[in-house]
C-alpha cells in the first residue's frame, strides 16, 4: 500500500536532499504508487518553492532550511566539528560560517577560555551564549531564514573589522574540479572575507557533499588551509583531494 501524501511528500524532500537528484520511476518504485502520483507530489513540491522539476526527475531549488537539513548525516557532522574544535585553543580568535555542520564547531569548546568568535550564524549565538569562556561578535546584516544566517554588505563589512587565526566554512558541495560551491550568493561572499582575513581556513563537510556542486563558485580547494570530512569518502577521492588541499582530515564518527 502506498504511504499517504504528506508522508510521501516528506519522503521525496528527505531522497532529493541525500542525494541531489530524483527520478520519477525509482520514487514510483520505491514507494508503491504510479509514475502519475509521483508525477503529481513532484509539480505540488515546486509551486511550493520545494524544487525543480526535470525532465524525468527533480532537483533541488536552492536551500532547503537549515532547520530540517540539521538532522542528516548528524553523527558524521558532529565528529566533524569535534576535530575542528580540538583546533582552537584557549584565547583564540574564530571565524565561524552559517552552517549545520561549522555551527556544532561550538558545542566542544566548553572547556576554552578566552576564545572570540565573529560568526553570521544565529545558530552559533544559540550555542555558545551559554558558554562563560566563549565571547560571541555577530557581524550584522540581513537576516536569511533559509540558512539562519546574517548576509549582505553589512555581513562582509562586519567580517573585514577583524583579523582571526582560525575560520570554518561550509558549502553545499565540493569537488576537485570544482572547488567550494554554493546554492546561495551572499554566503559565498562571507566565506571569501573570512578565508581573507583568517590565518587558516578550514571547509567542514560531510562526505555527501562530495562531487556535489553548488550554483556558486566559493573558492579553490588549494586555497584552503585543510578539510575536516568523514570516512564515507572512498579512498580514490581522498587521493583525489590530497593532491589539491594541503591538509585532508578524515574522522570517523563516534571516535574523537
Amino acid at each position: 500500500m502506498g504511504v499517504v501524501r504528506v508522508d510521501r511528500e516528506q519522503y521525496v524532500l528527505d531522497a532529493l536532499a541525500r542525494d541531489g537528484h530524483l527520478s520519477v520511476a525509482a520514487l514510483a518504485g520505491d514507494l508503491g504508487v504510479s509514475e502519475v502520483t509521483i508525477r503529481a507530489t513532484l509539480r505540488s513540491l515546486e509551486s511550493r518553492g520545494l524544487l525543480a522539476r526535470t525532465w524525468g526527475g527533480a532537483k533541488p531549488t536552492s536551500i532547503r532550511d537549515v532547520l530540517e537539513r540539521a538532522p542528516q548525516h548528524a553523527p558524521e557532522k558532529s565528529a566533524i566539528a569535534r576535530a575542528a574544535a580540538e583546533l582552537v585553543v584557549d584565547n583564540d580568535t574564530v571565524f565561524i560560517e552559517a552552517g549545520t555542520t561549522t555551527a556544532q564547531v561550538v558545542r566542544y569548546l566548553g572547556e576554552r577560555t578566552g576564545v572570540q568568535i565573529v560568526t553570521n550564524s544565529t545558530l552559533v549565538f544559540a550555542y555558545a551564549r551559554a558558554l562563560s569562556g566563549i565571547e560571541v561578535i555577530l557581524t550584522g546584516g540581513r537576516f536569511h531564514r533559509g540558512s539562519e544566517s546574517l548576509v549582505g554588505p553589512l555581513a562582509v563589512r562586519g567580517v573585514d573589522g577583524f583579523n582571526a587565526r582560525l575560520a570554518f566554512v561550509g558549502t553545499d558541495g565540493f569537488s576537485a574540479e570544482r572547488g567550494l560551491t554554493t546554492q546561495f550568493a551572499e554566503g559565498a561572499e562571507v566565506i571569501q572575507a573570512m578565508r581573507r582575513r583568517a590565518e587558516e581556513t578550514w571547509l567542514l563537510a560531510d562526505s555527501s557533499k562530495y562531487a556535489m556542486t553548488g550554483f556558486v563558485s566559493v573558492l579553490d580547494l588549494s586555497a584552503l588551509t585543510g578539510l575536516i570530512t568523514d570516512n564515507g569518502l572512498d579512498s580514490a577521492a581522498r587521493t583525489e583531494l590530497a593532491g589539491i588541499t594541503p591538509q585532508v582530515r578524515v574522522v570517523v564518527e563516534g571516535v574523537n
